[in-house]
C-alpha cells in the first residue's frame, strides 16, 4: 500500500485490511418503480461517504450527481447552481434508497443506471469548500494520491463543470456539462495536484468569494488494492488516435475495465461505457451515455474489451482522429475472488419466473446456460460480455447469429426472449466471473502458437474454447496440456500438440496452438475458464469402481452442480443439479452435448455432504471399472 494511503489508514485508527473494486464501485440498473426503492449495491456510502450518480436510460432528463458530502444535487449536463437538497436519495451502509416519483430518480416505466463511488484512499474523493477569490488557493483532500482527474462544480451559483485531467496538464481545463475543446487557461494556477492537496485560481467558476463548490477527485494508478494490496483499480490516461477501424488504438490498463468515460480533448461530447449496459468484448450494440447532455444513449461501436483493457474500434473523429488525442478515466472489474463469497453469490439454478428478469440469480450473472428440459432443444450459453449472443453447447453453432439474444440489464438476473413464458421446465444455470472461480476471454487468432492473457487469478482447470464467428466444435482443456475434449461431442481423450502446444496455463496465460478450433487467424475466440475454489467449486478426476464411489470435493453441504464426462472412452457431458433433483432416488439429467430432453427415471448420483457418490447403478459413462472421469461439480 502506498505510504500516504498508510498514513491515512493509521490517522484514522482503520486497520489494513484488503480492499476490492467491488467494495469502491458499482454500476446498478433497475427500472423505476414510482415508490421508494432500495438500491443495495454493497458499498458503505452512509459510512464512508461517496457519489451516487444517476441518469434515465429511457427519459431525456439530465444527469443527476448528489454526494454524502455537499447536500447537494447538481446536474452535470447542466451550468445551473445545485439544488439545496438531496431528498431523492438517502445513503445505506449497503447502498442508497431512491426516492418515490422523481423522474429524474424513479419514475414508473422508465429505466436508469447508478454509478457509485465510495470514498476510498487511491480511489475517490469528495471535497466541499467555500471560495475566497485568492487565487493559489490550495484545498487539501484525502485520496491519499495524486489525482488524475478533477471535477469542480459550483453548488451556489451558475458556472460550468470545470476538469482537471493529468493528459492535459495543469495549464488547461475542460468542461463536462460542453463539448468545448481542452482550453489553455490558469483555471489551476498552472499548479498540478499533489497527494494531499489541489489548487485552484481565482476564477468565478472554481472560486469566487463566497460561494460553495464540490470538487470529485479521481486517483490514478495507485496500487493500493486487491488481495496484497498491489493492484490499482483507477486509470487516468490518454491515448493518440491512429483513424483505423480495423487495428485501432490499444490500450493497455493492466486490467479489464468495467466503467470507462472517455473524451476528444478538441472537442466532441463526453461519453461513459460501462459493461452492465452493454461495453462488451464483441464490439456489438455498445450503448454509450453523456455526461454532458440528457439523451437517453448511442450506439457508435467504439471500442471492445480485452482481458488488460480496450481497443478502439472505430474511425470515427470522436474516437479515433488519426494523430488527434482522447483523454479517459477507467475502472477495473470487480475482481474480488472466490473466497469472499458465498458459493450462492457466484453460481445459482433457477426456473423461469413471471417477473423481469426471467431468470433471477440474486447477483449480476455473466453467464448462462439455459435449458427447456421438456424440449428436444438447446442447450444455450449467453454470455453478458458478448451482448448476450448465444450459441448452442451441442452444436457447433457460433455467437454472432443476432436471433434471441438475451438480456443480461439486469443485476439479478437474465431474461430470453424466446423464453416469455413462465414454465418450471426452462432453467437457467449462471454463473458470476470472479478470481478463483470463473473467468470469460475474448481473443483473436493469430493462426500461430500464442498466449492469451486471462483474469482467473489463479491456472485454470478446466477451459471451453469456442469460435464466435463461424462453425466449429467446442474444444475443452481438462488438466492436461497434451489432450482435448470436444464439448459437443461425445469423443474420448486426443493427443495434439496443436490445441495447447503441449503448455500448462498459468495464472495469468494460457496458450493455445494453431488448430482451427482454438486459434484461426484473424478469427474471433471466446474462452470460459474454470477453477476449483475452496468449499465453493471443484474440477478433477476420479477412476470408476462399479460400485458406490464417493466423490469428496471439501464441501459441505453436499454438491448443486454436477458435470461429468468419461475421459478414455466415448460419452456424454451429463449435467445434475440440486433444482431438479440430487437425492437417494432418481436424479433428472440432461447433456451439454445433446439437445434432447432430460431423462428423469435413473439414480446414478447421489448426495453426499462433501461432494457427491457416483452409484453402482451408472452406466459405463459413469463409473466403468477401471474408467477415467472428468468431474465439475459446485456446492
Amino acid at each position: 500500500m502506498s505510504s500516504s494511503a498508510l498514513k491515512l489508514l493509521a490517522a484514522s485508527g482503520a486497520t489494513d485490511s484488503a480492499t476490492y473494486v467491488d467494495d469502491v464501485f458499482s454500476t446498478f440498473l433497475y427500472a423505476g418503480t414510482g415508490s421508494s426503492l432500495n438500491i443495495v449495491t454493497g458499498l458503505d456510502l452512509s459510512g464512508e461517504g461517496g457519489l451516487v450518480w444517476t441518469k434515465s436510460r429511457t427519459s431525456s432528463v439530465s444527469n443527476q450527481l448528489t454526494d454524502t458530502v455537499s447536500g447537494y444535487r447538481v446536474e452535470s449536463d447542466d451550468s445551473a447552481a445545485g439544488e439545496a437538497s438531496q431528498g431523492n436519495v438517502t445513503f445505506n451502509s449497503n447502498g442508497h434508497t431512491q426516492a418515490s416519483g422523481s423522474s429524474f430518480f424513479n419514475d414508473s416505466g422508465n429505466s436508469f443506471v447508478n454509478w457509485s463511488f465510495r470514498k476510498a484512499p487511491g480511489f475517490f474523493d469528495v471535497v466541499t469548500y467555500t471560495g475566497n477569490g485568492v487565487a493559489g488557493r490550495t484545498l487539501a483532500h484525502n485520496l491519499g494520491s495524486v489525482p488524475g482527474m478533477v471535477i469542480v462544480k459550483s453548488l451556489t451559483q451558475g458556472e460550468n463543470w470545470e476538469v482537471f485531467h493529468r493528459s492535459t496538464g495543469a495549464t488547461k481545463f475542460l468542461i463536462l456539462n460542453d463539448s468545448d475543446a481542452a482550453s489553455t487557461y490558469a483555471m489551476w494556477n498552472n499548479t498540478a495536484p499533489t497527494s494531499s492537496v489541489f489548487t485552484v485560481s481565482a476564477e468565478n467558476a472554481v472560486n469566487k468569494s463566497g460561494e460553495s463548490y464540490v470538487a470529485y477527485l479521481f486517483a490514478h494508478d495507485a496500487q493500493d488494492f486487491g488481495t496484497d494490496e498491489d493492484e490499482a483499480i483507477i486509470k487516468c490516461g490518454s491515448y493518440t488516435g491512429n483513424g483505423s477501424a480495423t487495428a485501432g488504438p490499444i490500450i493497455d490498463l493492466g486490467f479489464e475495465p468495467q466503467f470507462i468515460l472517455m473524451k476528444y480533448v478538441e472537442s466532441a461530447n463526453w461519453y461513459i461505457y460501462d459493461s452492465m449496459r452493454g461495453i462488451n468484448a464483441l464490439n456489438i450494440n455498445e450503448v454509450g451515455l453523456n455526461p454532458n447532455t440528457a439523451g437517453t444513449g448511442f450506439n457508435h461501436n467504439a471500442l471492445k474489451l480485452n482481458a488488460s483493457g480496450f481497443q478502439i474500434t472505430t474511425d470515427n473523429g470522436n474516437y479515433n482522429g488519426n494523430g488527434e488525442t482522447f483523454i479517459y478515466m477507467a475502472i477495473r472489474r470487480p475482481h474480488k475472488p472466490a473466497s469472499e463469497f458465498a458459493a450462492t453469490d457466484l453460481f445459482k439454478v433457477a426456473p423461469t419466473t413471471n417477473t423481469e428478469p426471467r431468470y433471477v440469480a440474486g447477483f449480476p450473472v455473466d453467464m448462462n446456460i439455459t435449458k427447456r428440459h421438456d424440449d428436444a432443444s438447446g442447450p444455450y450459453i449467453w454470455v453478458r460480455n458478448f451482448q448476450g449472443r448465444r450459441s448452442q453447447t451441442s452444436s457447433g453453432s457460433d455467437f454472432s447469429a443476432t436471433d434471441g439474444a438475451a438480456t443480461f440489464d439486469y443485476n439479478n438476473g437474465t431474461t430470453h426472449p424466446d423464453y416469455v413464458a413462465v414454465d418450471s421446465d426452462r432453467q437457467g444455470f449462471m454463473w458470476r466471473r470472479a478470481p478463483e472461480f470463473f473467468d470469460i476471454v475474448r481473443y483473436k487468432g493469430t493462426g500461430s502458437a500464442r498466449t492469451v492473457t486471462h483474469n482467473l487469478g489463479v491456472a485454470p482447470e478446466m477451459m471451453w474454447m469456442r469460435q464466435c464467428d463461424g462453425a466449429n466444435d467446442w474444444a475443452v482443456y481438462y488438466g492436461d496440456n497434451t489432450d482435448f475434449l470436444l464439448l459437443n461431442q461425445t469423443s474420448a481423450t486426443g493427443d495434439d500438440v496443436a490445441y495447447w502446444n503441449d503448455t500448462s496455463p498459468t495464472s495469468s496465460v494460457f496458450t493455445v496452438g494453431d488448430y482451427a478450433y482454438v486459434n484461426t487467424n484473424n478469427k474471433v475466440y471466446a474462452a470460459f475458464l474454470f477453477a476449483s475454489a475452496d468449499g465453493i467449486s471443484k474440477i478433477g478426476t476420479y477412476t470408476g469402481t462399479g460400485n458406490d464411489l464417493n466423490v469428496d470435493c471439501g464441501f459441505s453441504a453436499g454438491a448443486r452442480f454436477i458435470l461429468i464426462k468419461r475421459v478414455d472412452s466415448t460419452s456424454g457431458w451429463y449435467i445434475w443439479d440440486s433444482v431438479r433433483g440430487i437425492v437417494a432416488g432418481n436424479d433428472p439429467y440432461f447433456l451439454l452435448n445433446s439437445g434432447a430432453v432430460d431423462v428423469t427415471n435413473t439414480d446414478y448420483i447421489d448426495p453426499l455432504a462433501s461432494g457427491f457418490t457416483v452409484t453402482s447403478s451408472a452406466p459405463a459413462d459413469i463409473n466403468n471399472n477401471g474408467g477415467t472421469y472428468l468431474f465439475y461439480a459446485i456446492a
